[in-house]
């Protein structure tokens, strides 16, 4: 993903992980829409923030992603760990959500309850 002025680093405050420092914002409706349709791939840093978001699909996706569902305050509601092609995933309790590579989570160590924070990359 290219980086630019909707840029976000992303940390687990909880864990002192970083879960992505090129994470890209979906904010528009038309950003929300796309999504990361037409991307091959992220690299282990990359991932999409799509605000406001509370499911998402992976219809016409070409690799598994972890999503996490954040609320308001960047407190993780729900995981969805290796979530494969065709597929959806709900959090009705969710505001946010963020989509990266698979194996973010784990890697990470972030549970449900974790407080997330970002910063401009």
């Amino acid at each position: 993903m290219q980086e630019n002025s909707k840029t976000f680093a992303f940390t687990n405050k909880d864990r002192g992980s970083t879960l992505g420092t090129g994470v890209r914002l979906a904010g528009t409706s038309r950003e929300r829409r796309r999504g990361l349709l037409g991307t091959a791939g992220l690299d282990e840093i990359s991932g999409l923030w799509i605000v406001p978001c509370e499911a998402v699909h992976t219809f016409g996706m070409k690799m598994p992603i972890d999503s996490i569902f954040l609320d308001r305050r960047l407190r993780v509601k729900s995981l969805r760990t290796n979530l494969k092609p065709s597929r959806v995933a709900i959090c009705l309790t969710a505001h946010s959500v963020l989509e990266l590579p698979a194996g973010t989570v784990r890697t990470s160590g972030t549970t449900v309850g974790d407080q997330l924070a970002t910063s401009k990359a």
